[in-house]
């Protein structure tokens, strides 16, 4: 018997766990390469990378759990008072810096009397109300409103663009269709099988910077995908391997076109294990947004402090 130990910090979860089908309808794997002649892919020689690379990522975060008193009588409702912020990093010519990065308050309820909530003199909670909504459905609503946040950042910055040479990566799958031409979404942990069991082997044999031809899946939306070895990884099937996703709106050439971009954009920005223990999946610059993220979300103990004052209040 013989066993491997996930370099993948077990805190964030598994960074594989493929056991789930992915969605069937839409499937098309032929989209670059006909199934049988499906190999691990190169770079073409001489591709260079986009000049700016824009990566946007989120957090969110609780920072008190509440109850609205019912009026008449009526049962106390719940609510959860979280932070979230959502922000982009701009790599170009070896520097890395904040392009944007925008913090929201809310407090997520389904009490119908709930008001907004001053927790000092610059923090503001605003009441997003869920009619019938338990705890599951307040938790969703919070990923929800960090989601739309992360999407209005991209579209803000999206719009200083020249529309010249840049890549925008999403941490994480893609939102919802119609997704710009250069933004791709970065899946860094596994937990659908989309590829029929004989084409999996494929994604075991890349080494560090190939991919996988190009294919289409479907599900609530459709869009073009591939996966990508990053470097750094341990000697196993799966280890460092990520999957990309774009627009199913381009034409295939397009997609094609951002598979490549990847392969030469991508590995350039793999972490290490010694500094981060999502690596190398983690990307650095991500890396250094979350934090810069968590340090904006303020301090959680005197949030909680604050909330209890206002409660006091009224």
């Amino acid at each position: 018997m013989s066993f491997h130990v996930d370099a993948w910090d077990p805190s964030y979860g598994a960074s594989l766990d493929a056991s789930a089908p992915g969605p069937a309808d839409g499937l098309d794997v032929e989209v670059e390469l006909p199934a049988e002649q499906w190999r691990p892919l190169d770079a073409p020689a001489g591709l260079k990378p986009p000049a700016t690379v824009l990566m946007v990522d989120g957090v969110r975060r609780i920072d008190a759990r509440i109850w609205t008193a019912g009026i008449g009588g009526t049962p106390p409702s719940p609510g959860l008072a979280c932070s979230y912020a959502a922000g982009v990093v701009r790599c170009a010519t070896g520097t890395a810096t904040v392009a944007a990065a925008t913090v929201e308050r809310s407090i997520f309820t389904s009490a119908a009397d709930q008001s907004d909530v001053d927790a000092g003199t610059t923090v503001r909670y605003k009441t997003v109300r869920i009619e019938g909504a338990q705890d599951a459905d307040l938790m969703a609503a919070m990923q929800t409103a960090l989601m739309q946040l992360e999407q209005r950042t991209t579209t803000d910055v999206l719009a200083t663009l020249s529309g010249g040479d840049e890549l925008v990566v999403v941490d994480g799958p893609l939102r919802g269709p119609g997704a710009p031409p250069r933004v791709i979404g970065y899946a860094k942990t596994q937990q659908k099988q989309y590829l029929p069991d004989h084409l999996l082997p494929v994604v075991g044999a890349l080494s560090p910077g190939q991919r996988t031809p190009v294919f289409r899946i479907g599900g609530r939306w459709s869009r073009y995908t591939w996966y990508l070895r990053q470097p750094g990884g341990i000697p196993i099937p799966w280890s460092g391997v990520v999957r990309l996703e774009c627009s199913a709106e381009l034409a295939p050439a397009q997609a094609i076109e951002l598979a490549e971009l990847s392969c030469v954009t991508l590995p350039r920005y793999a972490s290490s294990a010694v500094k981060d223990p999502r690596a190398p999946q983690q990307l650095v610059p991500i890396g250094g947004l979350e934090q810069r993220l968590r340090r904006m979300l303020g301090d959680t103990k005197l949030l909680q402090r604050a909330l209890a004052a206002a409660s006091a209040r009224t």
